[in-house]
């Protein structure tokens, strides 16, 4: 972790940030063959809280399609995987079409922090992570980085949301 991530992550965990893609850019391909489904359980309040205070620490990691790894970059769906496997030991499917069949379905106005949201219909192709205050962390597009945005923004606001609760 870069000292940049390093001290943000520090002030979040001490309180001063609450935590509370263009769309082509995700990998929403289909799952790679011979693996097998991914187990899932309802998350605790404390493993909620460290998935959003992780995502928000890895604000300004740079994109990279198919990425991964701090060191690597993330794309929308491989920033999940990372965040919630390294802060949660959940491990939610690769892709974001794998996404859209992860944990249960919730209704966008009962989102909580660590909920999942997808855009784009009835087959996602783009996901981010619920941080609370009406924001998520995503990993937008290529040339772009890490960030937080509003889902009553001007662009993701027009999208169509579906929340999904690990």
């Amino acid at each position: 972790m870069n000292v940049k991530h390093a001290r943000f992550d520090t002030l979040l965990r001490v309180g001063v940030v609450s935590a509370g893609l263009v769309l082509a850019g995700c990998a929403s391909g289909p799952a790679p063959k011979g693996r097998a489904p991914v187990a899932y359980s309802a998350l605790t309040p404390t493993q909620a809280q460290d998935i959003a205070i992780h995502a928000l620490g890895l604000v300004g990691t740079p994109y990279r399609y198919g990425g991964n790894t701090v060191d690597g970059g993330f794309d929308c769906s491989g920033l999940i995987n990372y965040v919630y496997r390294s802060s949660a030991g959940v491990a939610p499917p690769r892709t974001v079409a794998q996404l859209a069949g992860f944990g249960q379905p919730v209704d966008s106005r009962d989102l909580q922090t660590g909920d999942l949201v997808l855009f784009g219909g009835g087959r996602p192709t783009h996901a981010g992570i619920y941080v609370g205050n009406g924001q998520f962390v995503h990993a937008p597009s290529s040339g772009g980085d890490v960030r937080l945005d509003k889902l009553n923004g001007p662009y993701w606001s027009r999208q169509a949301l579906e929340v999904r609760r690990p």
